[in-house]
């Protein structure tokens, strides 16, 4: 598996060559995680979407959106796809949160790492990736979310083996990261798994890291067109 010292220069080499931008930023606890929840199986341009025409419609916040109907917030966030999902899962959360939570995040959020890992996914329609991402952009916590482009460029470089799951990748990222720079690294591997490690059609011509990628279809790809 990759060592901490060569992971190091990979990220010494991508944060010179890619711009981290910083998103969330002026989202409340509530706001993040519902756009989080809007994210799931879609990319940011169209949660933006679906964010906007639901602020549009409704203060969001738990309050309105546990009075609000299904039908409603799905209407509003179409566009994220999985609508109705969606909105079932925005809905039951927020009264979650006004039935158990005073209406607000801020409690769970002032526990302990672990224990309010544990009561942020006791919410409806929060996992572990969700999770961890109120963790690390609502309370600055050292914690590394792990979404499918982290995987796929930690299973590539061979940083975790081809059936590490969730916890076994985040673990290892988060040893090998020093606990100031987990939020950076999160975002520059996002950022890094859109413009050169997609899913399809990966950039290996270019890429910046190519020489320490031990993926075994890199060659195909550094002979393609």
């Amino acid at each position: 598996m990759l060592s901490k010292e060569k992971f190091k220069r990979i990220i010494w080499k991508l944060e010179r060559e890619i711009r981290v931008e910083q998103w969330y930023i002026n989202y409340d606890s509530f706001e993040l995680l519902v756009s989080t929840i809007l994210s799931q199986a879609t990319n940011s341009r169209n949660v933006v979407k679906a964010f906007k025409s639901l602020k549009d419609k409704f203060k969001v916040n738990p309050s309105t959106l546990a009075k609000a109907s299904v039908e409603q917030i799905s209407e509003c966030i179409r566009p994220a796809g999985l609508h109705n999902v969606k909105a079932m899962k925005i809905k039951a959360l927020s009264e979650k949160i006004m039935e158990d939570h005073d209406g607000s995040l801020d409690r769970i959020l002032e526990l302990p790492l672990d224990e309010a890992r544990e009561k942020l996914m006791d919410l409806p329609g929060v996992g572990s990736k969700t999770a961890d991402v109120m963790l690390c952009f609502a309370k600055a916590q050292p914690v590394i979310p792990i979404d499918t482009h982290i995987e796929r460029i930690s299973k590539r470089l061979k940083i975790v083996g081809e059936k590490a799951g969730y916890m076994d990748i985040k673990r290892k990222l988060e040893q090998l990261t020093p606990k100031s720079k987990r939020k950076y690294v999160h975002l520059l591997l996002i950022q890094f798994g859109r413009r050169y490690c997609r899913a399809r059609n990966p950039k290996c011509r270019g890429c910046p890291i190519q020489e320490h990628c031990e993926w075994e279809l890199k060659k195909f790809y550094l002979k393609s067109k």
